[in-house]
């Protein structure tokens, strides 16, 4: 058994539904990702990875599209390369847990929304302890192997590295899709300085479907492929800070009842339409994430707050972000209803 295989048979023992391999080293390696419209960008195929990614990241800054998130703004050229990560990176290992599950969220008057993702544990928590163990297994079979781990928090730029891995495609939402595992996967990867065999790229599949744009309660998704942050009701609820004058009237009101992220692009994608219920049971939701009670939340004190929240993502809003997402919601409710019933 090659490495690589024996590194992919360790990864899918410890949980991860999806792994998959791409070569770093170089810089030389074709992109596969998916079409950019803008004529303005050099063609995907003939153009080395990290080289694309610093165009891409580069105008979307240019645009202003990343909003407050003002660490976005440093150093693309390393956010675009690993190899500026880590020293002699020659591989990325891509993994992806599946975290779907069967149930339906409480829709009825006085209940917020929560993102899918955010039912359960907080996924980086989940996904970097199996991860620190699959690098301590890629040391046992690579004595002297450099590696370096990220979930969601490093200077990399996942989504098209696991593209590149074979994991799935990044859609026109710029989310991932996969055929197996739909729009659902969440995801981790491991820089190693191992020279490892790559997997195929995926091929995007989204045709000409336009459902996720459609979807979109706030025109976030300005282009294929393009997202505006500072309109996506996620980075709204999310990643901004500040209160309730933060956020205009106009994007309020297409906030409806979501207090934590929104699912609307990835609820219509055609293949979640074979997506399979997670078996991971950090991802199994809670009475609270299925039903938030609007009218509860919006009491709820710094110390409730603090111990209900301290294993889940929601914590990433912390209770001021929280509370201002609870009252648009409300204020919502009281507009469609003509009565205050969160």
């Amino acid at each position: 058994m090659s490495l690589a295989n024996a590194i992919k048979r360790e990864a899918l023992s410890l949980g991860f539904d999806a792994v998959g391999i791409s070569r770093v080293a170089g810089s030389n390696q074709p992109s596969t990702l998916s079409p950019q419209p803008k004529s303005s960008l050099p063609p995907y195929p003939a153009t080395p990875l990290p080289r694309l990614l610093f165009s891409r990241l580069t105008e979307w800054l240019s645009l202003g599209y990343y909003g407050t998130m003002a660490w976005m703004t440093r150093d693309p050229s390393r956010r675009s390369d690993p190899q500026l990560v880590l020293s002699g990176c020659r591989s990325m290992i891509s993994v992806g847990m599946n975290y779907y599950t069967d149930n339906r969220a409480n829709e009825q008057p006085g209940m917020g929304r929560i993102a899918r993702y955010a039912w359960g544990k907080d996924y980086h928590t989940v996904m970097s302890q199996r991860l620190s163990q699959l690098e301590a297994k890629i040391a046992a079979l690579a004595p002297g192997v450099g590696t370096r781990t990220y979930v969601d928090t490093g200077p990399i730029m996942e989504k098209a590295w696991a593209q590149q891995a074979g994991l799935g495609w990044i859609g026109k939402h710029s989310n991932l899709v996969s055929a197996e595992s739909g729009s659902w996967l969440l995801l981790g990867e491991i820089l190693t300085t191992l020279d490892l065999e790559p997997d195929e790229p995926a091929t995007d599949l989204c045709g000409s479907c336009t459902l996720c744009i459609q979807a979109c309660p706030t025109g976030a998704i300005v282009e294929p492929y393009v997202v505006d942050a500072r309109r996506c009701i996620s980075y709204l609820t999310i990643e901004l800070r500040g209160g309730r004058e933060v956020i205009s009237d106009e994007l309020a009101a297409h906030m409806g009842n979501r207090i934590f992220g929104c699912d609307d692009c990835l609820d219509v994608c055609p293949f979640n339409l074979r997506s399979d219920a997670t078996s991971e049971p950090a991802f199994a939701p809670s009475l609270l994430t299925l039903a938030p009670s609007l009218k509860t939340l919006a009491q709820i004190s710094e110390e409730s707050f603090a111990a209900t929240f301290k294993e889940s993502p929601l914590k990433r809003a912390k209770r001021s972000g929280l509370l201002r997402n609870v009252s648009i919601a409300r204020e919502n409710l009281t507009k469609q209803t003509g009565n205050l019933l969160s």
